[in-house]
Formats: C-alpha cells, sequence, structure tokens
C-alpha cells in the first residue's frame, strides 16, 4: 500500500516539474480548448498546492462554467478565484490570497513583477474574493466536491494484491493512473463520469498502456472483467469514453505546445 500512496504524494511534484519544463504559455492570445484548465494546474504548481486542491479547483472551475455563459465572465478571474476557494474546500494551509493574486498575474502576464500592496493589489484582491463568492453562489454552495482520487487509491491497493506484487512493480501502472487522472480534469467531460467510472477508467488505461492482463479475468465477457467486482455499473462503454476523453486532452495539450 505505500507503494501506492507514494504514487500519489509524488503527484505533486510531477505537476511542478512540468510547470517548470513547458513552453511559456502567453494565455490571452490563445483560444483553444484547454487553455484555462492548463493555465490553473500551472498556478497550482506554482502555489505548489496538494494534488488533491489542484484536482478539487478545476472541478469547481468546470462545475461553474457549466452553469452560465462563458463569455459572460473572465474566465482567468473565475480560474483564480476557482484556486482559491480550492484551497479553503481543502483545507490547504499552503494557498494563500496573496500568493494567488501574485501567481495568477505573473502566470497571466509574463515577464511581469509581483504586484505590490497599492490600488492594483487591493483590486485584484477584491476581484477574486468577489469571484470566490460568485462561484459558491453559483453552486448553490454545493462544495461538496467528491474527486476520484480516493477511490483510484482504493481500486489501485485492490489491483496490487490481485495481480502480485512482482507484476505492479514491474511497471509504472500506478504512476500513470494517477496522471492520467490528474489530467482529466483538464477537460470539462470529467464531469460526465462518476468519480468511481473515472477512477476505473484511469486504472484502465495505465493497464493498457503497459499490457498488463488482470488474473482469471476475461477481456471477451463483459460479465468475467477485472473492474466488474469493483464498480458493479461500469460498462465496456464507459471504458472506452473515459480513455478517448483522457487522450484528447493530451491532443489538446500537444497543439497548445506546438503554438
Amino acid at each position: 500500500m505505500k507503494n501506492v500512496l507514494d504514487v500519489m504524494s509524488m503527484q505533486q511534484h510531477v505537476e511542478l516539474n512540468k510547470a517548470q519544463t513547458m513552453k511559456p504559455i502567453d494565455y490571452r492570445k490563445m483560444n483553444k480548448p484547454g487553455v484555462v484548465p492548463m493555465y490553473i494546474f500551472e498556478c497550482a504548481a506554482k502555489l505548489k498546492m496538494k494534488p488533491l486542491t489542484a484536482a478539487c479547483a478545476a472541478i469547481v472551475f468546470h462545475r461553474f462554467f457549466r452553469e452560465v455563459k462563458a463569455s459572460d465572465y473572465d474566465e482567468f478571474l473565475i480560474a483564480a478565484g476557482s484556486l482559491y476557494l480550492a484551497g479553503k474546500i481543502k483545507e490547504d494551509e499552503s494557498v494563500k490570497i496573496r500568493d494567488v493574486i501574485n501567481v495568477a498575474y505573473c502566470t497571466l502576464n509574463r515577464g511581469n513583477d509581483p504586484v505590490d500592496l497599492n490600488d492594483e493589489y487591493w483590486s485584484m484582491r477584491d476581484a477574486i474574493v468577489q469571484a470566490e463568492l460568485l462561484i459558491a453562489r453559483t453552486l448553490c454552495f454545493d462544495l461538496n466536491i467528491d474527486l476520484a482520487h480516493k477511490y483510484l487509491l482504493h481500486y489501485m491497493k485492490t489491483l496490487q494484491d490481485w495481480v502480485g506484487t512482482e507484476v505492479w512493480n514491474s511497471v509504472p501502472i500506478a504512476k500513470a493512473a494517477a496522471s492520467y487522472l490528474q489530467d482529466f480534469h483538464h477537460s470539462a467531460n470529467i464531469l460526465k463520469y462518476k468519480p468511481t467510472h473515472v477512477a476505473i477508467g484511469c486504472l484502465s488505461l495505465a493497464l493498457q498502456t503497459y499490457g498488463i492482463q488482470v488474473p482469471l479475468t476475461d477481456e471477451s465477457d463483459e460479465s468475467a472483467m477485472w473492474y466488474k467486482p469493483l464498480v458493479k455499473d461500469f460498462t465496456r462503454e464507459n471504458q472506452w469514453e473515459i480513455i478517448e476523453n483522457v487522450i484528447e486532452v493530451y491532443k489538446n495539450e500537444g497543439f497548445l505546445n506546438a503554438t
């Protein structure tokens, strides 16, 4: 179990390294799918947010824009508000309003210095706090965010025992599944699925990535698939839809980085 938990704790370092090595993007000049979620995760990495907090921020952002017309709001301001709100929801003490302001501002305005404690700072602070309140009201103060991470941990522990430690440790299944899950939060399509289904879908993609066959299962018979004892209402159709959505995230990321 320790190896499984270690993978989740490593995810924060993975996100930070990705933010440090990725090609700088001028977000304001981009108008493609996935731009603002990428901004959220870059800011989260710079803020050293816990992976669960970053994922929560993305879910809050996606849920807000599911309820409103995107053109009516500044998506980057809502993103900053989502980051700040997620820090409160997940009780992530590393998330401070001053840091959110400076990271959000400097990531959006490359090369600029952090904002001094002047009128501009207090104006930005007020805007982010107001955005946080707007998000909460729009979501009817339903801020109980059920993330897929806890289910993924449980399923990975079960599979680790099922396939055996030697096979499990021979390839980075846990690391891949955790990465697929975190990256799926870049897409609003994650809201279409139950957290349990998201976790199984990402774990299934990790198993397929490394060609791991779970013992005593039959790929040709859905009733004998490895995930049925874990999530009875998960179907092969769910599996392929989630996998396709995760792959779409990487395609969009590729387009953004190539621009």
